[in-house]
């Protein structure tokens, strides 16, 4: 049925977006336009579309590469089959600049999603871009078996950043490495093995933290070790609303009768990511720390798409919870869109590595490193926390006052610019709307407007893009969501 439906209001939806982005005319706009600026007699029948993207000073190189076919032809054959794309017909974008990007034809798009909350400073940021590109006419690479001060004054700089005595770090090349490291620490420390995750959670798609994501869309039929998936304290879809207490003896409760007593750690976002944006209950980790830890765990941090100030109220997820971890995770966010990722942890716990080789041969590299410093000192010198957090509340209420609006938008959450819109069929039964989604998805990359899709039923947009983002851009967003909201 809902497959049914799905292909119905596709076909509605494409065919009154041909007539409202009529632009065979003019394929190839400036920086500044919008398709959406188009307008023909259907855009008038019912709801005004908004007018056009923000203005913006920036001219994208010709493109003279392969089309969007001939890469996906050549995708198909070469490259895994699961690997997937957004949209009916991918994009083929072949630039980017801050918080926008381009496709083929020289068309500008609102990166609402940045690269998978990858891209923080903004695309080819010139500072990020110039640390690189001087980095690389010198040496690219020698690793760590030698002296470089790239590795030294970034570790230096990340560790100024952290609370309390997490002061040793250790770079590796994406989140899944990060949480791996962080894994194989808590076990060595504790001496348990027993590790705990929330349901709905992601933390990798690697074979060993694979077992510590809990949503099947993502988990292959493997042996997974000794992993415990707990109630996720939802505060919109959890079995206990916000009560931290409640879902803490949750936590209590399975160690007691589902472990020997003793476990090796507890692993969290602060606001899950691929589980559709969703914020954990105030005051959850406090509580579940304390837990953990009287049962000999050490407690991490996976702070890949929440740290480094996106969250706006705070430089890290997990001082939103009052709590400071064991051992932090980092990805995303830390490089702009270089593989880089880091483990931050104690003194004490590090001092467990020693017993054997550790070696990342690329973790850490010279040019990793001066692009990671370079992000540290743009997210600093533009003073990105305090916008992300001016700039996301402004779009929180617009969306806020957007549910008032649509019974469709069954919950708005996020801090800062790490934001998540759960669509919903009933307001009481939250359920999900997965084709009305699917639609919506497809509406909002037609008025020029790129999000990312969650939760294990896809039903939640997320919206976290470059932390360069502004409010007039935050007003399109919207703008261009009630729109199409409104022609459902």
């Amino acid at each position: 049925m809902a497959m049914m439906l799905q292909r119905k209001l596709l076909r509605r939806t494409f065919g009154e977006g041909k007539a409202i982005l009529n632009f065979n005319s003019n394929p190839i706009l400036s920086p500044c336009t919008s398709f959406s600026t188009v307008t023909s007699a259907a855009a008038t029948q019912s709801h005004d579309a908004p007018r056009q993207l923000p203005p913006f000073d920036y001219q994208p190189k010709p493109y003279n590469g392969p089309s969007a076919d001939q890469i996906l032809e050549k995708r198909k054959k070469f490259l895994g089959p699961s690997l997937f794309y957004y949209y009916q017909k991918p994009l083929n974008i072949v630039e980017g600049k801050m918080q926008y990007l381009y496709d083929e034809n020289g068309r500008r798009y609102l990166d609402a999603f940045a690269g998978i909350v990858t891209v923080s400073c903004g695309h080819c940021h010139p500072e990020v871009l110039n640390a690189i590109t001087e980095q690389n006419k010198l040496l690219q690479h020698a690793t760590t078996i030698y002296l470089h001060h790239a590795i030294s004054d970034f570790a230096e700089a990340l560790a100024s950043k952290m609370p309390g005595n997490l002061k040793v770090v250790y770079f590796v090349n994406s989140g899944s490495e990060a949480n791996e490291l962080a894994m194989l620490m808590a076990r060595l420390y504790s001496g348990n093995l027993g590790m705990i995750s929330l349901r709905n959670a992601y933390h990798g798609g690697s074979s060993s933290t694979i077992g510590l994501t809990a949503l099947n869309t993502w988990k292959y039929p493997i042996p997974e070790g000794e992993i415990h998936h707990v109630i996720n304290p939802d505060p919109f879809r959890g079995v206990f609303g916000s009560d931290a207490t409640r879902y803490a003896k949750d936590v209590q409760d399975h160690i007691e009768y589902g472990t020997s007593g003793k476990v090796a750690g507890f692993i969290a976002e602060t606001i899950q990511g691929v589980g559709g944006a969703v914020e954990l209950a105030p005051g959850y980790l406090k509580q579940v720390y304390d837990i953990v830890r009287k049962a000999g765990g050490v407690c991490i941090a996976d702070e890949v798409q929440t740290g480094f100030g996106r969250t706006g109220s705070h430089y890290w997820g997990f001082e939103t919870q009052g709590v400071i971890p064991d051992i932090v995770t980092m990805a995303k966010g830390i490089g702009n869109g270089l593989p880089l990722g880091a483990v931050v942890t104690t003194p004490e716990i590090a001092h467990v590595m020693a017993q054997k080789i550790q070696f990342n041969t690329f973790g850490g590299n010279p040019v990793c490193s001066a692009g990671g410093l370079a992000v540290l000192r743009v997210i600093d010198k533009e003073k990105r926390q305090a916008h992300c957090a001016d700039v996301g509340s402004h779009l929180i209420g617009r969306l806020r006052s957007l549910q008032d609006k649509h019974d469709i938008i069954g919950d708005v959450r996020g801090r800062g610019l790490m934001v998540g819109v759960e669509l919903v069929t009933d307001r009481k039964e939250k359920t999900p709307a997965k084709a009305e989604t699917a639609i919506l998805f497809e509406k909002m990359r037609e008025l020029g407007v790129l999000l990312g899709k969650g939760g294990l039923h896809g039903n939640v947009f997320r919206i976290k893009p470059p932390m360069c983002f502004t409010k007039d851009d935050a007003d399109y967003l919207v703008d261009a969501l009630d729109y199409a909201m409104s022609e459902l």
